[in-house]
């Protein structure tokens, strides 16, 4: 029997549409792949999958029963990882079956618990090392890298803490941000860089850096250091946020 191969969108909707089919359907071998990745092949076959925002509403519907494994299923497509997939597709046909949604050990429902622990620990991240720079027009902006798209889990952060500001929130890894108008945040897509920027910057900034730098270093205390635990609560990656470490 050949493998089902359906190739959706890339969109959430899109991939929980690409579920709906698989029941629809009754495929009994299927494997969902994000269409930037497919890879016709003689020994499957190729199924499109169209977006289908009722169908996907189902399939979301009828997993309302189990919202800590809603949870995951949604973090776990934001993980970004190949073979995301295989797991969500895997660990919900589990969970409908056995209505078990904290069985780990089932190996998909055991990997998209370890996923959704990796991507809070870095949306905590970002929401406590993204730093924002002003531009010229008012309009603060930052610009990141995280390990996975965390930009839809930390907008709200965002939003209820700079309520009364304009700003853009840039993930410069998969080419698209958040911006805020003071009602609303939006999902953006531009051309943004670390030039862009520097040539955008509000001309105070660079002096905001260097007092933060001089204040840094003149409330730091050497014999106090401790390199290690630093590191452990501020790893290096994440340095190139942090205006006492890396300015722009």
């Amino acid at each position: 029997m050949k493998t089902q191969k359906l190739k959706y969108d890339g969109t959430f909707e899109g991939l929980l549409t690409a579920i709906f089919t698989v029941y629809e359907e009754r495929l009994s071998s299927a494997h969902i792949i994000e269409e930037r990745f497919f890879e016709p092949d003689f020994f499957s076959e190729l199924i499109t999958v169209f977006t289908d925002e009722n169908k996907a509403s189902r399939v979301w519907e009828g997993l309302k029963s189990f919202q800590q494994f809603r949870t995951s299923v949604y973090r776990s497509f934001l993980s970004g990882l190949p073979d995301k997939e295989v797991h969500i597709l895997d660990a919900i046909q589990y969970v409908l079956k056995t209505k078990n949604d904290k069985d780990y050990g089932h190996p998909s429902v055991l990997k998209m618990a370890q996923i959704t622990k990796q991507i809070g620990r870095e949306k905590h991240r970002m929401e406590a090392f993204v730093r924002f720079k002003r531009t010229k027009d008012d309009i603060y902006v930052a610009i990141i890298e995280p390990d996975f798209n965390v930009l839809p889990l930390i907008a709200k952060h965002f939003k209820n803490r700079y309520a009364d500001q304009q700003f853009v929130i840039y993930d410069r890894s998969r080419s698209y941000g958040i911006f805020y108008d003071l009602n609303s945040v939006q999902f953006i897509e531009l051309d943004f860089n670390d030039t862009v920027l520097k040539e955008a910057l509000h001309d105070e900034e660079k002096h905001y850096d260097e007092m933060w730098q001089d204040y840094f270093i003149s409330t730091g205390i050497k014999s106090r250091i401790n390199k290690k635990l630093h590191l452990r609560n501020v790893p290096k990656r994440y340095w190139k946020y942090l205006n006492e470490k890396k300015p722009l």
